[in-house]
């Protein structure tokens, strides 16, 4: 079973992503394409069948990374499709989560699949989905815990070391240790028991091994869940790639500024318009990174009085335009740029992104422009909430609304369970509380002939003849909850389920969770339930 729920209705979702969904045209400007007109996939394709790329050399650095982590046989058949001028394809991405990373990285990664199999039946062209694992990315505390569900629905993290005072480096830099070890096993113990557990963590233990990269890590575990369904896995970090985009590097360098400043232009046009802009960057900044090759950091590149400075190291104009046709190695884009270098790597016709990419997604029109590269259009990935059969009778009889279930009090309970109380007795306190309130006001504004001195007294006692209606209302509820204790264990399962500590279930779950419980019909299932529909959240059951 599954149920639509117009994301609308959700308060984490801003108006821009809302309104790309439902009123396209008033985001127009800042993005290449409607992605739910047939007419711009079509245009998308044109424009990228049409640029140059280096698709040897890609399809080369990919077979050589799927080699290393010894991909399924068709995600290398998928990669081979790339050196073909006619194929496109569809790319999504994400940081390298521990164990796979919430469920959204899972949605991400099967609208992607999904996209590219209805591009080529609608298109008649080869398409493949890319899934970029964000390797240079540093922020480790964000990558390294893996939350899931015990056998009471209580979230359950799993984390690795900390790296207090470690320099900002890419995750790529980080090997795993025998932590992991520890992790899989707290992980393990976590867990309910089910048939596909002891498989889940083999499968686990096989990628996340120690001496082994945490985003090859990842990237065997992606593979393992998805590359049989011809998923390209490719790690942003790999030096071998460099090459494909050192002239988007130089071109950022003999123009200092000059993406920070097109990106803060359409922030300030999407922000006069009412929506809001989701990078802002420093004037003297540029949309690149110095990663250093002794120690692995990644500083920022700034400018100042002619020079670049390296965090606070200077350097000539030409020193670093020279590393950067020599040794492209040594730089790594940031968000502004990212996707201008995962689009002259491949020839993107669409970017599967989350609600919040959207946002700064929609300040890089003028600096695709810039660079001579073609804008893809970008589809928002698959949102759902998975619950089990329990929780969805429960949401199907008594119609609460998804998003009421959030909060962590008993609000949303407690008026469920006011429409539980028989309407005769609910009728008849709403009677009794009318007349005691006509009866009572009656009262008091004629009291005053006899006594004015009275009102006060006949007020406050109006007064307390209403608080007594409250506490004799709320002890009516009372009596509904024991009444009805059943209803009260299933709101609270489908709240725990739905929105664990309070928090959307997409983005605080890993996937494995869910592996774990359903095992391999889990991925199937999503394939065949989980529509690509925009604007709509699915409440789905395995």
């Amino acid at each position: 079973m599954r149920i639509p729920v117009d994301v609308r209705r959700f308060p984490w979702i801003r108006r821009l992503a809302a309104d790309y969904a439902y009123d396209f045209r008033s985001v127009a400007p800042f993005f290449s394409g409607d992605p739910a007109d047939r007419s711009a996939w079509a245009d998308s394709i044109a424009r990228t069948q049409a640029h140059d790329r280096r698709r040897d050399e890609i399809a080369a650095v990919i077979a050589s990374q799927q080699e290393r982590r010894q991909a399924p046989a068709r995600a290398r058949d998928a990669a081979r499709l790339l050196v073909d001028r006619r194929t496109v394809a569809v790319v999504t991405g994400q940081q390298a989560g521990l164990f796979g990373g919430p469920l959204f990285t899972l949605f991400k990664a099967l609208t992607a699949i999904k996209l590219a199999e209805q591009v080529s039946r609608d298109h008649n062209v080869p398409a493949v989905a890319v899934f970029w694992i964000d390797a240079e990315d540093h922020d480790w505390e964000e990558i390294r815990s893996c939350t899931v569900f015990d056998d009471t629905l209580t979230p359950r993290t799993v984390s690795l070391p900390a790296r207090p005072g470690a320099e900002p480096a890419p995750v790529a830099t980080v090997r795993l240790d025998d932590s992991v070890v520890a992790a899989l096993g707290e992980l393990e113990r976590f867990l309910p028991a089910t048939e596909f557990r002891a498989s889940l963590i083999a499968r686990l233990r096989a990628a996340y091994a120690p001496g082994v990269g945490i985003a090859d890590a990842f990237g065997r575990w992606i593979e393992d869940v998805l590359g049989d369904r011809g998923l390209i896995v490719y790690d942003s970090s790999d030096p071998a790639s460099k090459p494909l985009v050192s002239q988007v590097f130089a071109r950022e360098l003999s123009m200092p500024g000059q993406t920070v400043k097109l990106a803060a232009l359409a922030g300030s046009d999407l922000t006069a318009r009412g929506y809001h802009a989701q990078v802002h960057a420093q004037d003297d900044s540029l949309a690149l990174f110095h990663l250093n090759q002794d120690d692995g950091s990644r500083r920022a590149i700034r400018q100042q009085d002619g020079h670049f400075l390296v965090g606070e190291q200077p350097y000539a104009v030409s020193a670093l335009m020279d590393q950067a046709t020599k040794r492209p190695a040594g730089f790594s884009p940031n968000v502004l740029l990212r996707p201008i270098v995962q689009d002259t790597i491949f020839p993107t016709i669409c970017y599967v992104a989350g609600p919040n990419e959207l946002a700064y997604l929609g300040q890089l029109r003028g600096v695709y422009e810039h660079f001579g590269v073609p804008m893809p259009l970008f589809y928002p990935r698959a949102t759902a909430t998975l619950l089990d059969s329990a929780a969805v009778r429960f949401l199907t009889k008594y119609k609460p609304p998804l998003e009421a279930l959030q909060a962590q009090d008993e609000a949303a309970l407690n008026e469920l369970l006011k429409t539980q109380i028989p309407p005769v007795v609910e009728e008849s306190f709403n009677q009794a509380a009318q007349a005691i309130d006509a009866q009572m006001t009656s009262f008091i504004q004629t009291i005053p002939a006899l006594d004015p001195t009275l009102e006060g007294a006949a007020r406050s006692t109006l007064e307390r003849m209403q608080r007594d209606l409250q506490n004799l209302h709320g002890k009516m509820i009372q009596a509904a909850k024991r009444r009805d204790e059943t209803l009260r264990r299933q709101f609270i399962h489908a709240r725990a389920l739905a929105f664990p500590s309070g928090h959307a279930q997409e983005r605080t779950i890993g996937f494995v969770s869910f592996l774990s419980q359903y095992g391999p019909a889990l991925v199937e299932r999503l394939d065949e339930e989980l529509p690509l529909d925009l604007g709509r959240h699915w409440i789905v059951t395995i």
